[in-house]
């Protein structure tokens, strides 16, 4: 979202009286917009704290992504299903990543249909100081409180276990 003059009224609580009005109950509506805004401005901010190291948001998850895994590599597939991409997305941010030279592809030592994506030491070095850039921002979630952001992850999370995103462990249910 472009830099703007705050509006000088709450667009969702003004559309959820209408909605009220005109429509019938507007508790679900306002809470999914209020999600949705929101994720627009942490987009926003997030590529505008990646923006300077020639990142998207797409590529800088990728290359996070490829840091977590005990390796340093993963093969395509995985990458898609844990960044719940489409494989064109997935082959495409990989062939972006290997063209700056962040990545490169090598072919799986057991499975020959399969290749496995790499993060080579410069694309190790983006992926840290583009994280110093987007922790320095707090990813752009300002207004919570540290309490309050870890009940956010909580709610949402409920929000994503019920639509199927992941199953809850014994592990992932203590915490």
């Amino acid at each position: 979202m472009a830099s703007r003059q705050p509006l000088p009224f709450d667009p969702i609580l003004r559309a959820a009286e209408l909605w009220d009005e005109r429509i019938g109950p507007a508790r679900t509506m306002a809470a999914v917009t209020s999600v949705m805004r929101v994720q627009q401005i942490l987009l926003s901010a997030v590529d505008g704290a990646l923006r300077p190291h020639g990142l998207t948001f797409a590529r800088y998850e990728a290359l996070v992504l490829l840091t977590f895994s005990r390796t340093g590599r993963l093969p395509m597939r995985v990458m898609g299903e844990r960044l719940q991409l489409h494989p064109t997305s997935v082959t495409n941010i990989v062939d972006r990543l290997q063209a700056d030279g962040l990545v490169r592809r090598i072919p799986h030592p057991t499975d020959r249909r399969a290749t496995l994506v790499e993060i080579t030491d410069a694309g190790s070095s983006l992926r840290e100081a583009a994280t110093k850039s987007v922790t320095a921002i707090d990813f752009g979630l300002s207004g919570l409180t540290p309490d309050e952001e870890s009940q956010l992850t909580t709610l949402l999370g409920r929000v994503r276990r019920a639509a199927g995103d992941f199953e809850e462990r014994d592990e992932q249910a203590r915490s």
